[in-house]
């Protein structure tokens, strides 16, 4: 999609995220968004309520399209698949919206947005347990939490760019889970 065939709401929702992402929720004003995006402050209001409401859109949006662009790793074909794709989920989030991780991993204190990031990983939890009482191990549930823990460290680790060897990683936890 072209630069100037983005609509002025769209322009909005991308410019607040790129500020949201890049500056902080808390350090970007409505009034900084209006400039980037070309429009008046009053469009903002009229489009999204106020800040907080633009905010709330942007982080359910950002779920569905992520949902929409992933659903075929959500699949379960057989457990070390399943497996191998969890592993290799947070590297490919990322490098798809790196902005919206970016952002999601700067509000993971805020309240809504880790309400929605539950609701997106939840449906994976059983689905994990699966995949490792599938493959006989001796406490699925425990690896369940430990492989939850990973895949919540390694995408904030990711979106804030502080993870260099992420391929190393994904091997690495390939090699443990014998899933190569």
């Amino acid at each position: 999609m072209k630069e100037n065939a983005l609509s002025r709401k769209e322009r909005i929702m991308k410019e607040a995220l790129l500020l949201f992402a890049e500056k902080g929720y808390t350090d970007t004003s409505t009034k900084m968004i209006a400039i980037n995006a070309g429009v008046s402050e009053a469009l903002i209001f009229k489009h999204f309520g106020n800040k907080d409401a633009l905010l709330f859109h942007l982080i359910k949006s950002g779920y569905r399209r992520v949902l929409m662009h992933h659903k075929g790793m959500m699949t379960y074909k057989d457990p070390k698949d399943f497996l191998r794709n969890m592993i290799n989920l947070p590297t490919k989030l990322v490098a798809d919206e790196p902005l919206f991780w970016k952002l999601q991993e700067r509000l993971s204190h805020h309240s809504f947005s880790k309400q929605q990031h539950e609701q997106f990983m939840k449906p994976v939890q059983p689905i994990i347990n699966r995949a490792f009482t599938e493959l006989n191990y001796e406490n699925p549930e425990l690896e369940t939490q430990l492989m939850l823990l990973i895949i919540d460290m390694l995408w904030k680790k990711e979106a804030s760019g502080e993870l260099e060897q992420s391929l190393d990683l994904a091997i690495l936890l390939e090699k443990k889970y014998h899933l190569n």
